[in-house]
């Protein structure tokens, strides 16, 4: 094609002189529709219609584009094809579309021209559909901002030819102008000064206008955002600001919030805050948010220490530009203080004898607390004997309200407790030990009202016979008891010399012997003195009781044995046994069973004969006389007491039997006689026989002895001889195991199991042993 199209041109070129000099021109609109008649070629050039196809007539461009047609039959030239100017000549003025008519035989070329002839199909369209442009507030009125300008692919007046604002504002307008016939621009113009706070952007469109007919537009958005200047300062939303917070409010706790605002924007608006350099940053006991404007608690406060904190605020702009405001914390309180009670004055030990209304302490109370926290009232533990008095303000008096008694309470501890009204109070409590001193105000007391001493007669000087004790209820030399011997009454004679006691413990002596026989008891006063000032005195019965020694032998009374001879009874040879011959009647001196008597038959011509009781000292016969029997009878009756060691007497009687009363003629000289030779053997015998009878009975006590103690170990049982019954008797009442003394008879026959035990009344009170007298009581 490319060959063909040179080829083609050169022969144009050579056959020059064959071509038209001014080419056929015509004009179609462009747009215009296929097959579209443009105009009659053939005719304008001088050709037949016939010669066009006997002659191959053709068109032929230089691109090889075949924008027209041509017919043959009619010589007419057609549209090929949609022609679209824009597409074809773009922007440019004049849109020509040339193109030869060829013919052959002979060669002969028409230059043909088509001008395209522009209509307006194109709406004016501008780069972009929004344009934003930021302006600072400060710009001057006058000024330009350039617009990119529409483009609109018509040309002439198809083109663009105004621009406008819709809706028209008062700060920008349009500038439409050219700068040579091909540069045209667009300008926005600042009408009037702009003000960012008073708004912010400015929204409008902007539409060009081409020449048409009818008219096309396009259309563009134009935003235009103010630029922000810092020419404001914050402004804080309040001039003070005022806020509380616990005490107790724990770190990081937030207080209060700040508040500024900056009608700027962007970093010109970005408020910082902080404190200002009057207030002291480390030891501050807050910490502000610099972002926020939120005060929090950075150290623990304290309402006793500081109840409000003044703070200074400074809010600063992005630009520099600062405000300051005033904040003023102010501190609750809580009840985190406990009520503090100081001691200006205490008295103790204080007197038993102190009258009530005594003040014995002085204090203060206060607490660190405000308000109802720190209102204190005062009180006593279960107390009955003190009482708070207010004295001045908050000074308290702990005063008596009765009267006191060391004996009773010899101490109180008074609980002094204040409390706050806080919720929950809080107490605080202050132990007061009052000490009671002692006065002189109790008397000695004796433990007992009356005191019994035993002693036994024929003691020991010196012996001691027991011990009175009194105590003092006070202390001290108040407590410390004297005692000494004082007359019953103040006009007898001195207390009885034979008795001392011992000033320091209370021992009662008996300073000489005694004898029960002459003096049983003694009764003395003793008094107790304390060491007070004037001494307290109490006084107390002694009753010394003499106790019976063994210390006298039997005395026969009957019969008689100071007469010599002897007198003799008589007894008749018809008497029958049991016969009451005599009796022997003695005495003891001493008491008790010390003057229980016994009776034994120690010695008769006939022993067989004679029985004599034991308790009673009757002397019968044992059997009915017979005559083989000495007419003359010989007894000695032994008389022994039942002491320890017993001591006895003995008794010599006679009897005589005799047919009948007549035969007491008898001479009575063959009688002494008789006697006289027989009473130096009489007392050799009963020597020897006293001897003997003493050395058995020791050994058969003992045996005795031996044998009950053995059986009553086994049998619980125990058998008592009537030769120690009244001394084992006697021992057990000294011992103290009954009650009372009691004397037991017990008469044996001989030869018989059957024996008569008697249980008498009590003769002797039951006595303690010497040793022990220092804790005898009072006689019942």
């Amino acid at each position: 094609m490319a060959i063909a199209r040179q080829v083609l041109c050169l022969s144009a070129f050579l056959s020059l002189p064959l071509a038209r000099s001014e080419p056929l021109r015509y004009s179609v609109a462009e747009e215009a529709e296929s097959g579209s008649v443009v105009a009659n070629v053939a005719e304008d050039a001088g050709l037949a219609p016939a010669q066009l196809a006997a002659r191959r007539a053709r068109l032929a461009s230089e691109d090889g584009r075949q924008h027209f047609r041509l017919d043959r039959g009619t010589g007419r030239l057609v549209v090929a094809e949609r022609l679209d100017r824009e597409e074809l000549c773009g922007q440019a003025a004049t849109c020509t579309l040339p193109f030869e008519l060829l013919l052959d035989n002979p060669l002969q070329i028409f230059r043909v021209e088509v001008a395209l002839e522009d209509v307006n199909d194109h709406s004016p369209v501008f780069p972009e559909e929004q344009v934003t442009f930021k302006i600072l507030e400060t710009s001057n009125p006058g000024s330009r901002f350039p617009l990119e300008v529409a483009q609109d692919l018509d040309v002439g007046s198809n083109s663009i030819q105004a621009y406008s604002i819709i809706p028209e504002n008062e700060y920008f307008s349009v500038y439409f102008g050219t700068e040579s016939e091909d540069d045209k621009y667009v300008e926005l113009v600042l009408e009037k000064a702009l003000d960012r706070e008073e708004q912010s952007d400015v929204g409008f469109s902007l539409i060009a206008m081409d020449g048409g007919s009818p008219p096309k537009s396009g259309t563009t958005q134009i935003h235009i955002v103010v630029l922000d200047v810092n020419d404001n300062t914050p402004i804080f939303t309040q001039k003070l600001y005022v806020g509380q917070v616990l005490e107790n409010a724990p770190q990081g706790s937030v207080v209060l919030r700040v508040s500024a605002s900056d009608r700027d924007v962007g970093v010109n608006g970005d408020i910082s805050y902080q404190f200002s350099q009057s207030v002291d940053q480390s030891n501050s006991a807050f910490v502000i948010d610099s972002t926020s404007g939120e005060i929090k608690v950075r150290k623990p406060l304290d309402f006793e220490v500081a109840e409000n904190h003044e703070l200074r605020v400074r809010a600063r702009d992005g630009g520099g530009l600062s405000a300051i405001c005033k904040v003023l914390v102010e501190v609750v309180d809580v009840n985190d203080n406990a009520p503090e009670l100081v001691v200006s004055s205490f008295n103790s030990p204080l007197p038993e004898n102190a009258l009530p209304g005594t003040v014995v302490a002085l204090f203060t109370v206060r607490d660190r607390d405000a308000g109802a926290n720190g209102k204190i009232s005062c009180a006593l533990e279960d107390q009955l004997v003190f009482s708070l008095r207010p004295a001045y303000k908050n000074y308290y008096e702990l005063v008596t309200v009765s009267t006191l008694d060391r004996e009773e309470t010899p101490r109180y501890i008074v609980t002094v407790t204040a409390a706050d009204a806080g919720s929950p109070p809080l107490t605080t409590t202050q132990t007061f030990t009052v000490d009671i001193s002692d006065i002189n105000d109790n008397v000695p007391v004796f433990n007992q009202t009356s005191y019994t001493m035993y002693v036994r007669e024929n003691n020991v000087p010196t012996v001691l016979a027991g011990a009175v004790s009194a105590t003092d209820a006070d202390v001290g030399p108040n407590a410390k008891v004297t005692y000494f011997l004082a007359p019953a009454h103040s006009t007898e004679q001195p207390p009885c010399s034979c008795i001392s006691v011992n000033s320091e413990n209370g021992h009662v002596f008996v300073l000489r012997p005694l004898d029960y026989e002459q003096v049983r008891q003694i009764e003395v006063l003793v008094s107790a003195s304390d060491g007070g000032s004037p001494p307290l005195i109490a006084n107390v019965t002694i009753r010394l009781v003499v106790v019976d020694e063994n210390d006298n032998a039997p005395v026969v009374l009957h019969p008689a044995q100071d007469s010599s001879p002897p007198s003799s009874e008589l007894v008749p040879v018809s008497a029958e046994a049991g016969y009451l011959v005599t009796k022997v009647v003695a005495v003891d001196a001493d008491s008790g069973q010390n003057s229980w008597l016994s009776y034994h038959l120690l010695r008769a011509t006939n022993p067989g004969l004679f029985t004599v009781g034991a308790e009673s000292g009757e002397v019968r016969l044992r059997r009915p006389l017979t005559e083989r029997d000495p007419v003359k009878q010989k007894l000695v009756v032994l008389v022994r007491d039942n002491g320890r060691p017993p001591l006895s007497a003995t008794a010599a009687l006679s009897a005589l039997l005799l047919n009948d009363f007549s035969d007491v003629r008898l001479p009575h000289s063959s009688l002494a006689t008789e006697d006289e030779s027989d009473s130096l053997t009489t007392y050799l015998i009963i020597s020897l026989v006293f001897v003997s009878l003493l050395f058995l009975a020791s050994m058969a006590a003992f045996i005795a002895h031996k044998v009950c103690k053995r059986k009553e170990l086994q049998s619980g049982h125990v058998l008592y001889g009537a030769g120690n019954l009244q001394s084992s008797l006697a021992d057990a009442a000294t011992a103290g195991t009954l009650p009372h003394g009691y004397c037991y008879e017990i008469s044996l026959t001989t030869g018989s199991g059957n024996s008569e035990f008697k249980f008498l009344k009590p003769i002797l009170p039951s006595l303690p042993p010497q040793q022990c007298s220092t804790g005898v009581g009072s006689e019942g």
